[in-house]
């Protein structure tokens, strides 16, 4: 069974950085794609950022473009989301999530992590 383990969430400013990360205790053969998700409190979750393992192809949600970047370091089995300028509207649980397409539909993702609480106070 795959394990997906998200660390690096906390308690921070507006106007300050975190970097996510999400740890795969393995690759299977439809785990092509890492996403981030996030949930706000009373609010769905909703999609944040994908990728392909490799790099190659990247998806961002309109409401970060600019602000949060994704990666993965094949290695490591490790995606990372790289948040800068944070406001207190990202205040959320971030969730990673692994699937066999690049795309923002949730259902697509078969493996998910338990989430990681991202606090931005004003």
């Amino acid at each position: 069974q795959v394990q997906l383990v998200e660390s690096g969430g906390g308690l921070v400013q507006a106007g300050d950085s975190l970097r996510l990360s999400c740890a795969a205790s393995k690759r299977t053969l439809t785990m092509l794609v890492m996403g981030w998700f996030r949930q706000a409190p009373g609010k769905e979750r909703e999609f944040v950022a994908a990728i392909r393992w490799g790099g190659s192809n990247i998806l961002v949600a309109d409401s970060v473009k600019g602000r949060f970047t994704i990666s993965v370091d094949n290695a490591k089995n490790t995606a990372y989301l790289q948040m800068n300028r944070l406001k207190p509207e990202d205040t959320a649980i971030y969730y990673c999530a692994a699937g066999p397409q690049l795309i923002e539909a949730m259902p697509l993702y078969q493996y998910w992590g338990q989430g990681t609480q991202v606090t931005v106070s004003s």
